[in-house]
């Protein structure tokens, strides 16, 4: 798969009412281009994909909005929509905060958010200058060796 069939397989995975195949995922994955750490600062919305993955639908029941990178060394995991229609960082859910680091994932080193307060990893790769794909990994991560997908497009 090329850069261009890989944009195009991510944006129509995305529209899909149900569950995306993660073997297509894994495949766009591949094909993207690594991102740098400093190209994700910033205030991001995210989004999941339906893989059938046990923390589907999870980030949805908190509020989940996104990720918000102030610095290398600051990063707000979830960031939350309250219900009063505020933003707010979830650091209880998280955990505690995140950096960022260049971290080595499937063979490529790539923009990594680690959270501070749990062995998780979310790592990045860029699908156009405004929207990122999105692994999470880590200790008890895993579902059914299986990782949960989720895209950050930038607010």
């Amino acid at each position: 798969m090329d850069i261009t069939e890989a944009r195009q397989t991510f944006a129509r995975l995305r529209e899909t009412d149900g569950t995306v195949d993660p073997d297509e995922l894994d495949a766009v994955w591949a094909a993207l281009d690594v991102v740098r750490p400093e190209a994700l600062l910033g205030r991001w919305k995210g989004g999941e994909f339906v893989t059938g993955h046990r923390m589907n639908g999870m980030l949805e029941r908190i509020g989940w909005y996104g990720k918000t990178f102030s610095s290398l060394d600051d990063a707000q995991p979830l960031v939350c929509r309250g219900s009063d229609g505020e933003l707010y960082s979830d650091l209880t859910t998280g955990k505690g905060a995140a950096s960022l680091w260049m971290v080595e994932f499937r063979g490529e080193s790539t923009a990594t958010m680690v959270y501070d307060g749990q062995p998780v990893l979310d790592h990045f790769k860029q699908v156009d200058e405004s929207t990122v794909l999105g692994i999470m990994n880590g200790k008890g991560v895993l579902d059914d060796e299986r990782h949960f997908y989720f895209f950050l497009e930038r607010a």
